[in-house]
C-alpha cells in the first residue's frame, strides 16, 4: 500500500505500538474503557498487517477478503455500542475505512500493496477529509490544561485514575490511529 519501505515500516511500529497499548488499556477497571480498548486494539494491529510494506511480504489473495469480514464485523460491533457511547461512532467510521481499503487491495493487481490503487476518489476524498478533521479536533482536545496542584487526588478529592483509564491517553491512542488511517489512505 505504500510506496517507499522506511514510511511504512514506521507506520508498522506506531500502529502496532498503538494496538500493544490498548491491549494494556483492556485491563482497565471501568467497562467503557475495556470496551472500547479492545476495538482500538483490533485496529490498531488491523492496520499494522496492511501497512507491511509490500516488498517484504505481498500477503495471498484471501487475506483481503478475510480483512473486509473482519472489519466489517468490527463495524457492526461498533455501531450497535454507538447507541450507548458516541465514540464508538469513530470506531464504525474506522471500521468502514478498513473495510474500503481492503476491497480496494483486493482488486488492485497482483493483490499487492500498489501504490496509487483505484479506489473511489469521492469516497478516499470523504474518509481524507473525516479523517483529517478527527485529527485536528482530537489534537485540540490534547492540548494540556492548567494543571491542579496536589498529591495523588484530583480536584475535588477522588484518587487519580490509573494510566490505562485516563482519557486523555485514550485520545492519544485514537489520534495516532487517526494519523495512521489518513497515511494509508493517501496512496489511495
Amino acid at each position: 500500500m505504500h510506496g517507499p519501505a522506511s514510511p511504512g515500516w514506521l507506520l508498522v511500529a506506531l500502529c502496532a505500538a498503538t494496538g500493544a497499548y490498548c491491549l494494556l488499556r483492556m485491563r482497565s477497571g471501568v467497562e467503557e474503557q475495556r470496551g472500547a480498548a479492545g476495538g482500538e486494539a483490533l485496529m490498531g494491529f488491523g492496520m499494522a498487517a496492511m501497512a507491511v510494506p509490500a516488498v517484504v511480504f505481498s500477503p495471498p489473495g484471501w487475506v483481503w477478503p478475510a480483512y473486509a469480514v473482519v472489519f466489517g464485523a468490527a463495524g457492526l460491533r461498533a455501531l450497535w455500542a454507538a447507541r450507548s457511547a458516541r465514540h464508538h461512532l469513530h470506531h464504525a467510521v474506522g471500521a468502514a475505512a478498513m473495510v474500503y481499503m481492503a476491497v480496494v487491495m483486493a482488486a488492485a493487481p497482483a493483490h499487492g500493496h500498489a501504490h496509487g490503487a483505484s479506489g473511489t476518489p469521492v469516497l478516499t476524498g470523504a474518509l481524507l477529509l473525516y479523517f483529517t478533521g478527527y485529527v485536528l479536533l482530537t489534537g485540540v482536545r490534547l492540548v494540556p490544561v492548567v494543571a491542579v496542584a496536589g498529591g495523588g487526588a484530583g480536584a475535588d478529592g477522588r484518587a487519580a485514575a490509573g494510566w490505562g483509564d485516563r482519557p486523555e491517553l485514550a485520545r492519544a491512542c485514537r489520534l495516532t490511529m487517526a494519523i495512521g488511517m489518513l497515511a494509508m489512505l493517501l496512496p489511495l
